[in-house]
């Protein structure tokens, strides 16, 4: 596709998102036509009034004062229309980026997880932030500048030519040059503009990964390397921005030189004709003023030019997330599902994030009511997959998933989740109240079932120690929080929802030891009745499971009770020995 054609359709798509607000812009149109009209009616009239005073003793002061008010009114009359300009023009700026915006920000909502995997979080930032204010600047705002300055240039075309026709053609002839001008900079500045955006983007996306491991960064000194890597990226930002800046500031000297010669060969022509007899004085006075006017929005246009390329190139970015595959939506026969027994049945699934690289190839598994697996087995070999499978935040390549006989596909996606509570190990909170943060999954749930609920994970003792209780405010992702009481909160989260199937991976791993016995008979208490998945690197936490699941490259290799797969003495006794071997001594 190209450049043309490409800025063409984007043009298209974001005019489609002012038509909920086409009144607004009929009447911004309105406006910036009367404005302009209005204008160019000014110096008609200042050529009247220089024609009342010919010489000295002969001013038609009568005439000269009507022509004075009409001028008077004729300049409110433009600066009051100019003014509804812009207050149509923000209007619907601000009311259809915040529609673009809600739209992508849904967007990322209904897009795969693993897009969101493989993206970098602070470029989703920097596309719904700075993008779109991009969009906003350039496009939106400049659409309707470009409009007033070409009906600015035709409206003063006109006027000139029933002035003098001769003089209007001069000004006329010259008009390609300044085409030129601006067509050599847009082209220049719309491709590094492009590259701009997306290192942009890039290094949002670096320095959010930064700040939020800064931990990690100093304690493994990473400070300098982290330092080194952002200077790159930031001199890439630079050179480019540089590129763009220096073609972009090219457009005002050029057209200042075209505007320059204009004026020359207007005043010059029109000295000639006022010499031949065919213009007055005050007509002179007219045509400079309108050659001033004429030139004018070529400025204007030019860096208009400049701002809409930066637009397009946000633009295409934003539309690069909107046009993501969504995912498949729900069945329209979808199962609701209002509870479960909790019977999981896995039947030859097959699964891969590269179909390159399979993982998991012909799992099978079959799961009781009230039943309470635990997933074991070296680093990397699926037990994460296997949950996001569960939850199915990933599609199965093939094979089936059920639940209580009805296959997971048949569910919608939101009714399968609210049969799971999810205890992770990287607890996430977000920044609202502790009561907030526990009711998240049941915001409409009582105040002593939240107290009740903290009581339970034992959290109560220490929320009630925080400067405002459970209407502590907490800072984002807990940062004002320990590790551990996070965690504490994160587990008050799900036993507050009560759902009939439970998923705890790593739960108590940042809990003291004290603090994670007592959670453990919390957890022992809760799980009573209900199907549960314990994926668990510390085998001393899972002896009194029902039955053990021991996967490694994506297959299980290994089940049975704690004790019937030490006593075969393979792969399991082999990692359990690794980790109490000394212990055991």
């Amino acid at each position: 596709m190209s450049k043309k054609k490409f800025d063409q359709d984007v043009l298209r798509r974001l005019l489609r998102y002012t038509r909920p607000y086409s009144l607004f812009l009929a009447l911004a149109m309105i406006s910036a036509l009367v404005s302009v009209v209005l204008t160019l009616f000014i110096p008609v009239l200042i050529g009247d009034a220089v024609d009342c005073a010919i010489a000295a003793g002969q001013v038609d002061f009568t005439a000269l004062a009507k022509t004075l008010v009409l001028i008077g009114c004729t300049v409110v009359g433009a600066a009051v229309f100019q003014w509804l300009l812009s207050y149509f023009t923000n209007l619907i700026t601000y009311r259809t980026v915040k529609d673009l915006r809600i739209q992508l920000f849904r967007k990322l909502h209904t897009v795969p997880l693993k897009y969101i995997d493989q993206t970098a979080h602070g470029d989703f930032i920097s596309r719904v932030v700075n993008d779109i204010d991009q969009v906003s600047d350039g496009l939106l705002q400049g659409f309707t500048q470009l409009f007033t300055g070409i009906v600015t240039i035709l409206g003063t075309l006109v006027f000139m030519l029933a002035a003098n026709v001769w003089v209007a053609l001069l000004v006329f002839v010259l008009t390609p040059l300044s085409l030129f001008v601006a067509s050599f900079i847009a082209k220049n500045t719309y491709r590094h503009f492009r590259s701009q955006t997306a290192i942009q983007g890039e290094l949002s996306g670096y320095v959010e990964e930064m700040v939020a491991n800064q931990k990690l960064v100093k304690s493994f000194g990473f400070e300098q390397r982290s330092a080194e890597h952002f200077g790159e990226i930031n001199a890439r930002l630079y050179t480019e921005g540089q590129k763009a800046q220096f073609f972009s500031s090219l457009s005002n000297p050029c057209t200042r030189f075209v505007n320059a010669i204009v004026y020359a060969a207007v005043g010059v022509a029109g000295a000639v004709s006022a010499i031949a007899g065919y213009m007055s004085v005050g007509q002179i006075s007219m045509f400079l003023s309108y050659a001033n006017q004429y030139t004018k929005p070529f400025n204007e246009v030019t860096g208009i030019i400049t701002q809409l390329q930066t637009a397009f190139a946000s633009a295409q970015r934003v539309f690069a997330v909107l046009d993501e595959p969504a995912e498949e939506p729900d069945p329209e026969n979808a199962v609701v599902p209002q509870g479960a027994a909790g019977q999981i049945e896995i039947s030859h699934v097959d699964f891969s994030y590269d179909p390159a690289r399979p993982l998991i190839e012909d799992l099978n598994l079959s799961v009781k009511p009230g039943s309470r697996v635990a997933i074991v087995g070296p680093t990397g070999c699926g037990k994460t997959t296997f949950i996001n499978l569960l939850m199915r935040f990933y599609e199965v390549n093939g094979g089936r998933i059920s639940v209580d006989g009805t296959d997971t596909r048949a569910m919608t996606r939101s009714g399968l989740r609210s049969l799971y509570g999810m205890v992770l190990q990287e607890s996430w909170l977000y920044s609202d109240t502790v009561r907030n943060n526990i009711a998240y999954g049941r915001p409409d749930a009582p105040m002593e079932e939240v107290v009740a609920a903290a009581k339970a994970a034992h959290a109560d003792s220490f929320i009630r120690r925080l400067p405002d209780g459970y209407n502590t405010v907490i800072a984002e992702d807990g940062g004002n929080l320990s590790q551990g009481q996070k965690q504490l909160l994160c587990i008050a989260r799900v036993m507050l929802a009560d759902p009939p199937m439970l998923i705890l991976d790593e739960a108590t791993s940042n809990l003291d030891t004290r603090t994670e016995i007592l959670v453990q008979r919390a957890f022992e208490k809760m799980m009573e009745g209900r199907t549960s998945f314990i994926v668990a690197h510390r085998l001393s936490t899972i002896r009194g499971a029902d039955v053990i699941l021991v996967m490694n490259q994506g297959r299980i290799i290994e089940q049975g009770r704690h004790e019937d797969l030490l006593a075969k003495g393979g792969f399991y006794y082999h990692l359990y020995n690794s980790q109490f071997a000394r212990t055991d001594e």
